[in-house]
């Protein structure tokens, strides 16, 4: 039998991140540890990777008209609203967006994000604060 935490233990309050942007990249798959490597080379911590089908311009300028589908990485790097136009313009020059197919990459602000913080870090926020 498994024992439940007890309602009166005190879970830790959420420490809500609220200067965090997502970096979003469309490229074509082949392009990924590429887009990576370059987020990376400036402070980007990590990234999610998605592999989609696309379908656009492409496409259409298959062999007799025929549908070419071309496999695309969406990829979304994390990152502090601080390092965000750093990270993006490095990806840009890396990702080719400069010419047709090359893909296209937007930011989104987020309002806030949650995630594990290390002890270390919570006790430097707290010392800030006071």
């Amino acid at each position: 039998m498994s024992e439940t935490a007890s309602s009166s233990e005190e879970l830790p309050d959420v420490i809500y991140l609220t200067d965090v942007a997502a970096i979003t990249c469309v490229v074509a798959a082949v392009r990924a540890d590429e887009i990576l490597r370059a987020g990376r080379d400036v402070g980007a911590g990590g990234a999610i990777v998605q592999t989609v089908q696309g379908y656009g311009m492409r496409e259409r300028l298959g062999v007799l008209g025929l549908a070419v589908e071309a496999q695309q990485a969406v990829i979304t790097f994390l990152v502090s609203t601080d390092q965000q136009d750093v990270i993006f313009d490095a990806i840009y020059r890396v990702a080719g967006f400069d010419k047709m197919g090359g893909g296209f990459m937007y930011i989104t602000p987020l309002d806030k994000a949650a995630t594990y913080v290390p002890r270390s870090i919570r006790e430097r926020l707290e010392l800030d604060e006071a």
